[in-house]
């Protein structure tokens, strides 16, 4: 079910893009965790790119705050919820995208849990960014201070057992007791998804996944 309705997004989108005259095209892409955010962005980076659309991500997750701040700020056991972000970094780098030719970006890497600054370079001839992330449609401040930057916003929908499943999944994957692993699924991501579900704008497209 989602390759046909991905097929139609995406002919959607490109049909947008052709008729806007602006300089870049921002596609907000937004979703609970372990909905699938980063292989459907890729997938659309991709399939933009071989459609002659020259496409980059600008990922939420690079704009985390470091655990020493989260220690400090004693949110180190929330991470991952809307509080433990730069929003206001993360508006700045959208408005830059919007105005500048080139800029370098951030990016989380899940290897060393971190985000890394001046990782990757999006450049002058970039004509659309997707913008990713779980909170970007939030519908409060400071992240509603987003929207006014999208062309085209899409919400990746996921029933509650799946993403579960998929939470429990990724923890494991990092060796950690079941303990852990439950406090970190049932305290933390899973409510956070049923908040992204819940409290984000109505996009323009959902994806079932």
């Amino acid at each position: 079910m989602l390759d046909l309705i991905y097929d139609q997004l995406l002919i959607s989108i490109t049909e947008r893009i052709d008729n806007d005259d602006k300089n870049r095209y921002f596609i907000a892409l937004s979703g609970p965790p372990a909905s699938g955010k980063s292989t459907i962005s890729e997938k659309l980076a991709n399939d933009l790119r071989a459609n002659e659309y020259n496409s980059s991500i600008l990922q939420m997750d690079g704009f985390h705050y470091d655990d020493l701040i989260l220690k400090e700020k004693k949110l180190l056991f929330k991470k991952g919820a809307p509080e433990t972000f730069d929003v206001m970094g993360l508006i700045n780098f959208v408005s830059r995208l919007q105005k500048e030719d080139e800029v370098i970006i951030p990016i989380f890497d899940r290897s060393l849990e971190l985000s890394r600054s001046s990782a990757v370079i999006i450049s002058k001839n970039t004509k659309v960014i997707i913008v990713e992330g779980n909170y970007i449609l939030l519908n409060s401040y400071p992240w509603c201070e987003l929207h006014k930057f999208f062309n085209t916003t899409v919400m990746i929908n996921c029933e509650k057992k799946i993403l579960e499943k998929r939470l429990i999944e990724r923890w494991e994957n990092f060796n950690l007791p079941k303990e852990e692993i439950d406090e970190k699924v049932y305290k933390n991501d899973l409510p956070n998804g049923v908040n992204v579900l819940k409290n984000s704008i109505k996009a323009d497209y959902i994806l079932e996944n």
